[in-house]
């Protein structure tokens, strides 16, 4: 029987086709995500304290049941460490993405809302922010700030916000143009009412999105930072100080201290990007109806 006229019967005798649509793929792997996510966020947050500790009659160990990613030098469990250090990632990329999306909201409007002389600054900002190396500015913000956490999360906030900043802007300019915001400014309310009321409402969606998709660059950048040596201290059990430390090792055959942690950091930034796109493209009106 031809494929078409099956799919014309099953539908017909009220049986519901198995092909998923466009909609409910892109669910799926937004919820595939989500769960790897949640695996290594209790993975890190269960670790054994004591496998992280020094233990050097198990030192140099290769990948085994006992130990998936092996042991380093001195015997600590690299699984641990690198879950440890992801969950670590996680809540800097957090809160430096949650500061960046504020700055860029606030600036966003304003840019759009106050007039020609302040979106003329912000723009100037924005523009400053794009001229200036990505990497070189962080580096120079997490010293300034004597590196460590706070350090790294508000280097990471503030160089994350001008491209978000860009996109809320254009936003918020077709905003104030519709019809129910300049009614609400002939009723004499303030640009300040009208943003909190009417606009931050109506962008919240898109400023989730541009939250989960700049959580890979903030874990990306911490641990970049971190393995350069001008992030988190070395005696932290993060990502960024496990690649860097199993560089010398690499030589002697231990293989599985750099490529094992560093593709499960791979992996979680590419989770956080698959959740990010795939929500994105389920609030746009042309690509949610497929």
């Amino acid at each position: 029987m031809p494929n078409g006229t099956a799919s014309g019967i099953l539908r017909v005798s009220g049986i519901p086709h198995p092909r998923l649509n466009q909609r409910e793929i892109m669910f799926c792997w937004i919820v595939f995500a989500v769960v790897l996510i949640g695996i290594i966020l209790f993975l890190g947050v269960t670790a054994d304290q004591g496998k992280m500790g020094i233990n050097l009659g198990e030192s140099k160990s290769p990948p085994s049941a006992a130990h998936l990613f092996g042991t380093d030098w001195l015997g600590r469990d690299m699984f641990a460490r690198t879950t440890a250090g992801l969950v670590l990632s996680i809540r800097i990329g957090f809160i430096a993405s949650a500061v960046s999306i504020c700055i860029a909201a606030v600036f966003g409007a304003c840019s759009a809302l106050l007039g020609p002389a302040v979106d003329s600054v912000i723009t100037w900002l924005v523009d400053l922010f794009f001229g200036i190396p990505h990497l070189v500015l962080l580096i120079l913000i997490s010293i300034a700030l004597g590196g460590g956490a706070r350090g790294v999360a508000v280097g990471v906030a503030v160089t994350h916000w001008p491209n978000v900043t860009r996109i809320i802007r254009a936003e918020v300019m077709q905003l104030r143009n519709m019809e129910y915001i300049q009614i609400a400014r002939r009723m004499g309310k303030s640009w300040a009412f009208i943003a909190l009321r009417h606009i931050f409402p109506h962008i919240f969606p898109q400023l989730m999105i541009g939250l989960i998709l700049l959580f890979p660059h903030a874990i990306l950048h911490e641990a970049s930072i971190t393995f350069l040596g001008y992030g988190l201290d070395p005696a932290t059990p993060a990502v960024g100080v496990i690649l860097s430390e199993s560089m010398q090792y690499l030589s002697s055959g231990m293989w599985w201290l750099a490529v094992l942690p560093g593709l499960t950091l791979i992996v979680t930034v590419r989770l956080f990007d698959i959740i990010g796109d795939n929500l994105r493209r389920l609030v746009n009106p042309e690509t949610t109806q497929l």
